[in-house]
């Protein structure tokens, strides 16, 4: 290899690595933009490659970061151009009740999707950025932003999450700083006239939540229903993407888990966590006798006040349990650890 193919192969490996360093924050970015993380994913990767193509024109009157954020922004802008958002069943239709509950099930796209903390949530150590990293990837957070035009969307999650200035939000938009404050305004309005519910980040647990998971755990491996109801929240969702059904409310909730759900009775639960909040991926026994358990649904618990308000079962496990590195199946060995 000579000199020059030397020194062109160490500015591709520097480059790499730089780009790189921002691969986690710009997923997180893009995540709360598109509402998922497989499009969350591609838009990164799509940055990526035309960072690549550009390069050789970035003449750095911005940093690195700017510059990737603009790339990134103008994707996402790209793919939010055909006017998809996502949502989940709780923005499309009211509540259903047990009795006359009717499965109806919805493309892909129609929903806000899960994500594993560790693709969108950048380590660090000031507990006060980690907090508002995991507060602003939260489902009904996420879901709150699906309402905002992409233009506003960008700059709420620029100014208010990311802690961007004003004039650099408006440098990377190509707009005013008027225009910047104006899109915040308007932006917070429309999150305030849609109060997104609380929940409560996940990780590191303290001692209260760990104890509420635990009882969670062990009430729905044991199928014990009136006392997984007791865990929750008066008001209570329970949500079964892709269906569009959901119920609310211990009765419903209940019945609901005693009847079209009791297929669930005997699963196992393996912890994870999802959006900055407790998950689990939830197997259910074989259905042609053999031992061990199959997957059955990704759960994410919105979890507030000492109580779990939120129930979403995630069911495209051919999906999920990949992206969030969950085993294909749990064999009895596993089964024999669970109850040793």
């Amino acid at each position: 290899m000579t000199d020059t193919a030397n020194l062109a192969a160490d500015a591709d490996a520097g480059l790499d690595a730089a780009l790189d360093r921002y691969r986690v924050e710009l997923t997180g970015y893009c995540y709360r933009m598109l509402g998922s993380s497989f499009d969350a994913e591609d838009a990164v990767q799509d940055t990526y490659v035309r960072a690549w193509r550009g390069y050789g024109k970035f003449e750095g009157r911005s940093s690195l970061r700017s510059w990737l954020y603009r790339i990134a922004t103008n994707v996402c802008m790209d793919l939010l151009s055909a006017g998809n958002k996502r949502a989940r069943p709780m923005d499309l239709s009211a509540p259903q009740h047990q009795a006359s509950a009717v499965l109806n099930e919805r493309p892909e796209v129609t929903w806000l999707e899960p994500v594993p903390d560790a693709r969108v949530l950048p380590r660090t150590a000031d507990p006060a950025e980690a907090a508002l990293a995991k507060e602003s990837v939260r489902l009904a957070f996420v879901a709150a932003l699906q309402h905002l035009p992409p233009k506003q969307r960008a700059v709420l999650i620029l100014r208010e999450v990311l802690a961007w200035k004003a004039d650099e939000v408006a440098a990377l938009l190509e707009t005013t700083t008027a225009s910047v404050n104006s899109a915040l305004q308007r932006a917070r309005a429309t999150l305030a006239a849609r109060p997104a519910r609380d929940s409560e980040p996940a990780d590191p647990l303290d001692a209260e939540q760990a104890k509420l998971l635990e009882q969670y755990v062990s009430a729905f491996e044991a199928y014990d229903i009136s006392r997984l109801t007791a865990l929750l929240h008066e008001d209570a969702v329970l949500s079964m993407p892709p269906f569009d059904l959901w119920l609310q409310g211990h009765a419903d909730i209940a019945a609901w888990h005693l009847n079209q759900g009791i297929g669930c009775k005997g699963s196992r639960l393996v912890p994870t966590t999802a959006n900055g909040l407790p998950a689990f991926g939830q197997y259910r026994p074989r259905q042609d006798g053999r031992p061990g358990h199959v997957p059955w649904a990704l759960q994410v618990l919105e979890v507030s006040d000492g109580r779990i308000t939120g129930l979403n079962a995630f069911l495209d496990t051919d999906r999920w349990f990949p992206l969030f590195g969950l085993p294909e199946e749990l064999p009895q060995s596993h089964e024999a650890e669970q109850g040793a």
